[in-house]
């Protein structure tokens, strides 16, 4: 697992996950029992590495070793966080770890996603071990970067809104970041051209950061955070996020616009207020603007679909544990309607952005729509044409997930590949005009490499195999030469 860090670790917890799944219901269970040695032992090697951790001649090694065994922990928690619930007690110290080195953000990083599996299963914690645990999660959210801060964030989400319930002490930590950009908005309005902003930078990005990801998992407009006010907190901050997008500084927009990402995924319907719609799709659409900028909206969409794939997962694991005793009439599918509405907003800026020259944003606008597809949010006509421009992509890993869409389309719905074939052969040739390098050179419909295999061999290989759609295929194109028509 620890030299699998840079390829994912897919692999793994699906096949954890088959394996205790296939003895559910089993009387005798290997695997469990398995995975339950395998966890001690890798606490207890954790423990011995630490007491060897003096020895600064193997600190390196002990300190990669730490970090593989910690993530494999994860990994074992992800699938069955029972199996670390006795464990937790043993985790917690690592919070304070003193961060000089990769590892020890690993380190930190992987034990807080694992205290956020595991504290809320625990059975009448100490209330010591978890207001440690909270102190802990906070000075670290105040101190390090937002790798840290996301992870600690979330951990601490879990902790308070399921075990508990310490809302005052969130409340006081959003009204810190809350307040400083308050503070700094204020200032900036009143003298525009100060350099306010610019000597507060750090501290402002800092701000636009925590308090979009304190958001992300905590909603503030309960009566348990803000008590009798009638203030609409989530107003307030995108007002206030919204504000600082309009900066002339891009690292001050780009920290903004993610802040306004991780809001979104608590508040969903943020996303149809009319200055959220043009500022995401006029960035989409502006070919002026910022790469950064640009990825980032995809990136904010992205999250936000996982988010709700995520969520529409646990439902389903929760609708099996009741299905019999419910009607199946009540169950109300509010969440993937509003999932759908949102992208109907968005979806034809995302698909332009398959036309960009830089292959980042390609990447990040073909993940959204590959999850937009796979949640069944649109229907999958309208992208027909643009996933097989896509499929002539330099990037081996880029056209592969564009063909597999189409692969997967053609298995639901047969026809819709030919019926847009030569749309998406016309924005083939808009595709590899954008990525063209050397305007001198034309566009070619084949690959500069050994196979010189044609760009389109994959839609060509689709259609093939049907003798009429093949004839059609064939006379729509000539007929684009037809000169008496």
């Amino acid at each position: 697992v620890a030299a699998c860090r840079d390829t994912g670790y897919d692999w793994f917890e699906q096949l954890l996950q088959n394996l205790l799944k296939s003895e559910e219901d089993a009387s005798y269970k290997p695997v469990k029992k398995a995975c339950t040695q395998l966890v001690d032992n890798l606490v207890e090697h954790i423990l011995k590495y630490e007491e060897s951790l003096s020895d600064s001649d193997n600190k390196g090694v002990n300190s990669g070793r730490l970090v593989a065994c910690i993530t494999t922990l994860f990994l074992f928690s992800k699938i069955r966080p029972q199996l670390m619930v006795k464990h937790a007690m043993t985790m917690q110290p690592y919070l304070t770890t003193k961060c000089s080195t990769q590892n020890d953000f690993m380190v930190i990083c992987n034990v807080a996603k694992i205290l956020e599996l595991v504290v809320p299963l625990m059975e009448h914690p100490s209330e010591t071990f978890l207001a440690t645990i909270e102190e802990d999660l906070m000075k670290l959210i105040i101190k390090y970067g937002m790798t840290v801060v996301q992870h600690c964030v979330s951990c601490l989400g879990a902790v308070v809104n399921k075990v508990t319930q310490n809302y005052k002490f969130v409340w006081a930590c959003f009204n810190r970041y809350y307040g400083a950009l308050s503070k700094l908005k204020s200032q900036h309005q009143e003298d525009p051209n100060s350099t306010i902003l610019t000597a507060n930078k750090p501290a402002l990005l800092r701000s636009l950061f925590t308090v979009g990801a304190l958001c992300r998992h905590f909603d503030f407009d309960q009566e348990d955070f803000k008590g009798n006010s009638k203030v609409n907190i989530k107003d307030k901050v995108l007002e206030l996020l919204m504000y600082f997008t309009k900066h002339s500084d891009e690292e001050v927009q780009t920290k903004a616009i993610i802040g306004l990402g991780f809001a979104f995924i608590q508040h969903p319907s943020l996303m149809f207020e009319q200055e959220v719609k043009t500022l995401y799709n006029s960035i989409l659409s502006d070919k002026n603007c910022s790469v950064n900028l640009k990825i980032q909206v995809l990136k904010n969409l992205q999250t936000y679909l996982q988010e709700e794939d995520t969520r529409m997962q646990q439902a389903d694991r929760d609708w099996k544990k009741v299905s019999k005793q419910e009607d199946l009439k009540e169950m109300g599918d509010i969440s993937s309607g509003m999932s759908s509405s949102i992208m109907q907003l968005y979806l034809k800026q995302v698909l332009e952005a398959f036309f960009h020259t830089q292959s980042s944003v390609r990447h990040f606008a073909l993940n959204v729509i590959a999850l937009t597809l796979n949640q069944g949010l649109i229907h999958p006509v309208q992208c027909v044409p643009y996933l097989i421009a896509m499929g002539t992509d330099p990037e081996p890993s880029m056209r592969n997930k564009a063909d597999q869409q189409l692969v997967e389309i053609d298995k639901k719905y047969a026809g819709f590949i030919h019926m847009k074939a030569v749309a998406g052969m016309k924005m083939s040739y808009q595709v590899q005009q954008a990525i063209n390098t050397c305007p001198k050179d034309p566009v070619r419909g084949f690959r500069h490499d050994e196979s010189s295999n044609a760009l389109c061999s994959h839609l060509y290989s689709m259609i093939r195999g049907n003798r009429q759609h093949r004839r059609a295929f064939l006379i729509s194109l000539l007929n684009l030469f037809d000169d008496t028509a």
